[in-house]
């Protein structure tokens, strides 16, 4: 089929997400997918500079990968997971579990981050139901973004992503993400709720606000003393590494920067290593004690069809294989020391707001005329630029980020710093 039907056929059939419809192009038809590169039908290539939406961490079509999901398909390639178990899901929660404090001690399984965020605050709820306690608010920060059903939306901002659904969100107590400015308004207000509000929960993005927050960034020092408050008066703490988990910072998980862990952590996105869908919510023995009942209503009712799909992990076993080698390791660190080094590069650029990098991740956000943010037109200016360019760039608003596959050469990532300094110089 030649390209223009491709091209109809899409047009007629398929609902993107994301997309604005009254002024949607055509969306280019990926046939290929190989390292750190994308091809078309017409045989174009471009280099994947945000991990296919932060999921992929060792680049398309990884043999290994591969491999191993096609000895799973032709093994088992799924079985229910109630009453019943298998080796791969048994496996893969052991060596997850080997990454977390030994605090942790139970995984459960799901099918994306949003829906691992959704399981966690069911978990932290149900938590106090389960012992006749009315602890049901949830603190959440400011701009956070935690997915798209509707408790991760309710504990995510109220902005452009959830304004359709705003009545129908339960209530969340918001704080201001932390800076050394506001630190002690902010923990004032922390205490504040927790006495006041019936806090049961608290739900964070560590050390970087995703797509709500635009890639913001804020000091790990400020989120252990909010977590030690949380700790203190017994609130659950809730870690959404959907985003910044399998070493996004620099480390294997964000929250191993902090000297107090969370009591629930979410993980999705990179799991697989960006082949299937999986995720998982993690939570401390505590958590799961208060489910040990003889009265029946006390169980978690919480499951999908497709609940630790053998498939999807065999897939993440063997990402977790790739991931626990050196190379993988070495590619991590020359990542974040070249966004370093082109973070004090353009830092001082006229264009550029501010500039802001953690591990592999590294934002700049543009000064335009109009409110920062989402909406901002910038946004389909800086995608055009950058396709043109063989650059799959994807930026939140105003704000252009790089998010590489883990296998991304040194000459990519430069080329890709070139026209983004180019891009600075002559088109904004």
């Amino acid at each position: 089929m030649d390209s223009s039907n491709w091209q109809k056929k899409d047009l007629q059939y398929v609902w993107h997400p994301f997309t604005h419809l009254k002024y949607a192009e055509t969306p280019i038809n990926i046939v290929r997918s190989e390292g750190s590169y994308y091809f078309d039908e017409n045989g174009n290539k471009y280099i994947d500079g945000i991990s296919s939406w932060w999921v992929n961490l060792h680049g398309h079509s990884h043999p290994y990968i591969a491999q191993k999901v096609y000895e799973q398909l032709t093994t088992n390639a799924h079985s229910i997971f109630s009453g019943f178990t298998h080796p791969r899901a048994i496996e893969f929660s052991e060596r997850l579990l080997n990454h977390l404090p030994k605090s942790f001690s139970k995984v459960f399984f799901s099918d994306n981050g949003s829906t691992s965020v959704e399981v966690a605050l069911k978990m932290a709820l149900q938590f106090w139901h389960n012992q006749n306690k009315t602890k049901t608010k949830i603190i959440a920060f400011e701009n956070a973004y935690h997915g798209d059903t509707f408790g991760s939306m309710s504990v995510g901002e109220r902005n452009v992503f959830t304004s359709a659904f705003s009545p129908l969100l339960f209530d969340v107590l918001r704080l201001p993400v932390p800076t050394k400015e506001n630190i002690d308004e902010v923990k004032q207000q922390l205490n504040q709720f927790i006495q006041s509000e019936n806090a049961g929960a608290f739900i964070f993005e560590p050390l970087i606000l995703g797509a709500g927050g635009s890639m913001q960034m804020y000091d790990v020092a400020l989120l252990d003393e909010l977590i030690f408050i949380c700790k203190q008066h017994k609130v659950i703490t809730i870690a959404d590494e959907v985003m910044t988990g399998f070493y996004r910072t620099g480390k294997f998980f964000a929250t191993d920067y902090l000297e107090n862990k969370p009591d629930i952590i979410c993980l999705s996105k990179g799991i697989t290593g960006g082949v299937m869908p999986l995720g998982v919510t993690v939570c401390a023995q505590f958590i799961y004690d208060a489910y040990i009942s003889e009265d029946k209503h006390k169980t978690f009712f919480h499951g999908h069809s497709y609940t630790a799909n053998p498939t999807a992990c065999a897939a993440a076993l063997a990402s977790m294989d790739l991931l626990e080698g050196e190379e993988t390791l070495k590619n991590i660190q020359q990542i974040s020391l070249s966004h370093l080094s082109f973070k004090e590069k353009i830092k001082s650029y006229p264009k550029v707001l501010s500039v802001r990098n953690l591990g592999t991740i590294i934002a700049i956000e543009i000064k335009t005329t109009e409110e920062g943010g989402y909406l901002n037109n910038l946004a389909e200016k800086i995608s055009t630029y950058f396709i043109q360019k063989g650059i799959l760039l994807r930026p939140l608003g105003n704000v252009l980020y790089i998010l590489p596959p883990y296998c991304v050469s040194q000459s990519d990532l430069t080329y890709i710093y070139t026209c983004i300094e180019t891009f600075l110089d002559k088109e904004v």
